[in-house]
């Protein structure tokens, strides 16, 4: 039986989501949570593997099991086992030929950023900071450039594995909310430290140090070299993951965590 999970997380304190042979992460506490409940050792796969730091309300991820257990069973006792800082939101049995990773059409990313002179405390550990003044609506219009198909090179991180630069974004936003600058990007899939990237080239523009058509420059470029720099892992939160209709898989597996909203 295959089963797909929607597991929400603060990545703060792991070495990312990929399970390593030392350091904790996030994929070692789920599985062993989930083979307790499942009373046999299992392995996990996720729709995106999450670097260290970086948050997830809605990762999506499946495993195969032989155990069978009332759904409530698997959510109250996986979440029993858990550590407070991550948890699973929902969970149901699904067609085997759902796949976490490969299922997945769209994936949809948040970065935060607390835009004020002094620094925050109580968001510090799911925010950027930034003391100098943003301009939110120029960083919104420099980033519509990179709406579309694109060859993604000047904004991958120089040990991207990925075989192809070329990702398809269908929306990006940038909006202000109170002390809070807001990027909200949606795409096909995303290379390695993209979203970081995309962040530390808009924070130049927001900043004034750069114009919308450097941002078209570096984007057509194609070298990492031209570009900003990477915005720091904690502002960054995996907000929703699409997939077909016929396999039933909530995208984003409810409500926003308060953690995340203004």
């Amino acid at each position: 039986m295959r089963l797909a999970f929607v597991v929400e997380y603060r990545g703060g304190r792991y070495l990312g989501w990929q399970r390593q042979r030392d350091g904790r992460t996030l994929q070692g506490e789920v599985e062993a949570a989930l083979g307790y409940v499942a009373d046999h050792p299992v392995t996990v796969v996720a729709a995106g593997r999450t670097d260290a730091g970086v948050h997830a309300s809605a990762q999506v991820i499946h495993l195969d099991t032989v155990a069978e257990r009332p759904q409530h069973a698997w959510l109250f006792g996986v979440n029993s086992r858990l550590p407070r800082d991550i948890a699973m939101r929902w969970c149901a049995p699904v067609d085997e030929t759902f796949h976490a990773r490969f299922s997945a059409t769209a994936r949809a990313y948040r970065y935060s950023i607390v835009n004020r002179r002094l620094r925050p405390a109580l968001l510090h550990e799911v925010c950027a900071w930034e003391r100098r003044p943003l301009d939110a609506e120029a960083m919104n219009r420099a980033a519509q450039v990179l709406v579309g198909e694109h060859d993604f090179s000047a904004f991958r991180a120089a040990g991207c594995q990925a075989r192809s630069p070329v990702r398809r974004v269908t929306r990006i936003d940038v909006r202000r909310e109170g002390d809070l600058v807001v990027l909200e990007i949606t795409a096909n899939a995303f290379l390695h430290n993209m979203v970081r990237i995309v962040t530390g080239a808009l924070l130049r523009v927001g900043r004034g140090e750069a114009s919308a058509a450097w941002v078209a420059q570096v984007l057509a470029g194609r070298d990492r070299r031209g570009g900003g720099t990477t915005a720091p892992a904690q502002g960054l939160c995996l907000c929703a993951v699409h997939s077909p209709e016929r396999f039933a898989v909530p995208a984003s597996g409810g409500d926003t965590p308060a953690f995340l909203l203004p």
